[in-house]
């Protein structure tokens, strides 16, 4: 009797061993689960984040390269005076400077120059402005424009985009590349024969046209401040129809160099003149400078119209001297110009 207890008690206790071992591995398989997960966690919470760049993390610095006809940033003009808008410019470097942190960020120009990639189709709303000639409701003409499609429709383009516009590759999508315009943020699908990618990168030249104090600003990236080059006064286009034209505002990018630019007496294909040291960045848009009427044939250097009101057929007046230096300095499809108002 004693021995079938001895037996029973012996079984007893292994049974209850045996099940303490399993509850304490099933406590330690979930010790282990939780350590685990937590692991996880904290390695997901320590990700770095994307830095934003903010307009007053824009630092100026001047240092010029070019010092002839250097104003102010503030400097009289007839009864009132003139700015550099210093706080306009941060706003729109800050649009690049992020779009520059982007991962292997690949940049793509508007291209259309003449209409040498074909006439846009019509868009959806489109109307005839006092040029007598298609227009989007921002203005933005037909001629030497491109189609932006929206995201959801490849069928009919919503607005143009104008020649020359800086936009980041985001993906293909069939015979269209998706893009975002660096001006306005805008996402839009464009067909591919419009576009012209130019790699990777980042643009260190910019060259920052005031609409309307009339002025011009060079601009050069050195590391964690963009130094001031150049600060001249200059001519932009007007309204005036039937064939002169307001200079654009955007985010565009120098194209084409001509070393004289030839243009045309109004309504006709007979040469007026040229224009020194011209380089193009949209449509027919140059920055460039004092135009030479024929028959004189010498290069004027300044003209008293610079820096007073609107009066070119879309391109920016330069002192010669001063479109020299930014034909020279700013790198064909490496160099940005920004019109602001």
């Amino acid at each position: 009797m004693k021995v079938v207890k001895l037996i029973f008690l012996t079984t007893l206790l292994f049974i209850v061993n045996a099940c303490f071992l399993e509850t304490a591995k099933e406590k330690s398989d979930v010790k282990d689960t939780v350590i685990q997960e937590d692991s996880l966690r904290v390695e997901e919470e320590s990700e770095p984040e994307v830095v934003v760049i903010l307009p007053e993390d824009i630092i100026f610095e001047k240092d010029f390269l070019y010092e002839q006809y250097t104003l102010e940033d503030i400097y009289p003009y007839k009864d009132t005076v003139r700015v550099f808008q210093w706080d306009k410019m941060r706003a729109e470097l800050v649009k690049l400077e992020n779009a520059q942190r982007e991962d292997s960020v690949v940049w793509v120009i508007f291209k259309n120059r003449k209409n040498e990639n074909g006439e846009s189709p019509l868009i959806r709303n489109f109307h005839r402005n006092a040029y007598k000639r298609v227009s989007d409701s921002l203005g933005v003409e037909r001629y030497q424009s491109v189609p932006l499609y929206l995201l959801s429709d490849t069928i009919t383009p919503e607005v143009y985009g104008r020649d020359g516009t800086l936009a980041a590759f985001l993906g293909e999508q069939g015979t269209f590349w998706h893009v975002r315009s660096i001006y306005n943020q805008n996402e839009w699908l464009v067909p591919k024969r419009y576009v012209k990618s130019i790699g990777t990168g980042t643009f260190e030249h910019v060259a920052i046209v005031d609409r309307t104090n009339q002025n011009i600003a060079t601009l050069e990236k050195d590391t964690d401040k963009w130094l001031v080059r150049s600060m001249n006064p200059a001519t932009t286009g007007v309204h005036r129809p039937p064939y002169q034209m307001e200079t654009p505002l955007g985010i565009f990018v120098v194209q084409e160099k001509k070393e004289k630019m030839y243009y045309l007496v109004d309504g006709t294909s007979n040469i007026a003149g040229f224009s020194p040291w011209a380089s193009r960045f949209c449509n027919g848009g140059y920055i460039h400078g004092v135009p030479v009427n024929l028959p004189r044939k010498t290069i004027i250097e300044y003209s008293s119209s610079l820096g007073t009101t609107p009066r070119s057929h879309m391109c920016v007046r330069n002192a010669s001297s001063h479109a020299k230096f930014v034909y020279d300095w700013a790198l064909l499809e490496k160099s940005l110009v920004m019109v602001i108002e």
